[in-house]
C-alpha cells in the first residue's frame, strides 16, 4: 500500500495563507497636511497652536464644515450643488427675520431647515425630471438664491433683537465651560454623516449610483431618487448649519456664507472625495475644512487683506480640482502596477 504523505507548504506557494495586509486610512494624507499647516503657522505666528485659538479654529470652521458633509453625498454621486452656500445664507436669514418679528427662535429655526429643505428638493426635482447635471441647475438656483438674498435683505445685516431665550443660551453655551455647543453638533453630524454613508441601504445606493450608473439602474437601484434624496439632504445641511450659525452669532450679515457652497467643495476634495463619483469620506471632508480654515486664517494673521479672501478660495478650488486629478491618476497608476504584478 502507498501511503500519501500530506502536502508540505512551501514560502511562496499558494498553499499559503495569506497575510492580511495593513492599509492606512484615506483620511491619513490630509491629517499629515493639517498638522504642518498648523506647525508651520505656528512657526510664523507664534500661538496660533494654542488651544484656545484652535478649539475657536474649530468652531468656525464647523459651518462651512457641516456643508462639506452633505456635498460628499452630492459629489459621490457625480454631481456639484453651487448653491449650498446661498442655502445657508437664506436660512440664515429667514430664520432671523422670523425671530425679529416675534416668531419662537425653535420654530423660526425649524423653518429656516425646512425652507432649505425645500430648495433641496427643488434642485433635486428639476435634476432628475429634466435629466441634466446638478452644476448646471444648482449654477441658477446659484444666482437665484443671490438674487433673492439681496431683494430680502436689501444689503443690511439682520440681528435677532432678544437673544435671551434658551435657542440662544444653549447653542452659544459651552459643554463643561470649555467644548462649544456648535463644535459638539459638527461632530456628531460627522458621526451620523459616516454612518449614514458607509453603515446604511441610501449610503451604499449613492457609491454605487456613483460608481456606475448603469449597473446600478440594473441591480434595482432607484437612481434618480437616489440624486434626488442626496441634493434634499444637501440642502437641510444647509439651511441646519445657517441656523445654528444665527443662533451662535446673533444674527446674519450681507452675503456672508455665500461662498461656504466652494469651501465644501474644496474641502471634500481634500479629504479624498473624488469627482468621480464611487466614494466619499465624511471624516476626511471635516479634515479638509479645518485645512481650508487654517490656510485662510494663516492669510489672515499674516497681514493680508480680506478682500483677497474671494481670489484665495478660488484658488483653492482649483487646488483642490488639480489635487483630484492627481489623486485619480495614482489610484489608476497603481491599479495597473497590480495588474501586471499578478501572476498568471
Amino acid at each position: 500500500m502507498t501511503r500519501t504523505d500530506p502536502a508540505v507548504s512551501l514560502a511562496g506557494s499558494a498553499a499559503r495563507t495569506a497575510r492580511r495586509r495593513f492599509h492606512l486610512p484615506r483620511e491619513i494624507t490630509a491629517i499629515v497636511a493639517l498638522v504642518v499647516l498648523v506647525a508651520a503657522v505656528d512657526f510664523l505666528r507664534p500661538g496660533f497652536a494654542d488651544p484656545t485659538n484652535l478649539l475657536s479654529l474649530l468652531v468656525t470652521a464647523s459651518f462651512a464644515g457641516m456643508l462639506a458633509l452633505g456635498m460628499v453625498f452630492v459629489l459621490a454621486i457625480r454631481e456639484i450643488d453651487l448653491s449650498a452656500g446661498w442655502m445657508f445664507h437664506l436660512a440664515a436669514m429667514f430664520a432671523a427675520l422670523l425671530m425679529v418679528d416675534g416668531i419662537n427662535p425653535w420654530l423660526a429655526a425649524l423653518a429656516g431647515v425646512g425652507l432649505c429643505a425645500g430648495f433641496g428638493l427643488l434642485n433635486g426635482l428639476i435634476v432628475t425630471t429634466l435629466r441634466l447635471p446638478a452644476i448646471i441647475v444648482t449654477l441658477g438656483t446659484y444666482l437665484m438664491f443671490d438674487g433673492l438674498a439681496a431683494v430680502i435683505g436689501k444689503g443690511h445685516a439682520l440681528t435677532a433683537v432678544d437673544q435671551s431665550g434658551s435657542f440662544f443660551s444653549i447653542i452659544q453655551g459651552k459643554i463643561f465651560g470649555v467644548v462649544p455647543m456648535v463644535l459638539l453638533v459638527f461632530v456628531a453630524l460627522v458621526l451620523a454623516m459616516h454612518v449614514a454613508l458607509h453603515r446604511t441601504r441610501f449610503g451604499y445606493r449613492v457609491q454605487a449610483v456613483g460608481s456606475n450608473p448603469e449597473a446600478a439602474i440594473h441591480a434595482g437601484i432607484p437612481v434618480a431618487w437616489t440624486r434626488l434624496q442626496a441634493l434634499l439632504l444637501m440642502g437641510a445641511i444647509s439651511g441646519l448649519s445657517g441656523v445654528i450659525y444665527v443662533g451662535f452669532r446673533g444674527g446674519i450679515n450681507a452675503g456672508e456664507g455665500g461662498d461656504f457652497g466652494l469651501l465644501a467643495i474644496v474641502a471634500a476634495i481634500v479629504g479624498g472625495t473624488s469627482l468621480s463619483g464611487g466614494h466619499g469620506s465624511i471624516i476626511g471632508a471635516a479634515i479638509g475644512m479645518m485645512i481650508v480654515q487654517v490656510i485662510l486664517s494663516g492669510l489672515a494673521l499674516s497681514g493680508v487683506d480680506a478682500s483677497w479672501a474671494t481670489f484665495v478660495t478660488g484658488a483653492l478650488v482649483l487646488l483642490a480640482l488639480l489635487l483630484d486629478r492627481l489623486m485619480r491618476w495614482l489610484r489608476a497608476w497603481r491599479a495597473e502596477r497590480r495588474q501586471k504584478l499578478r501572476p498568471n
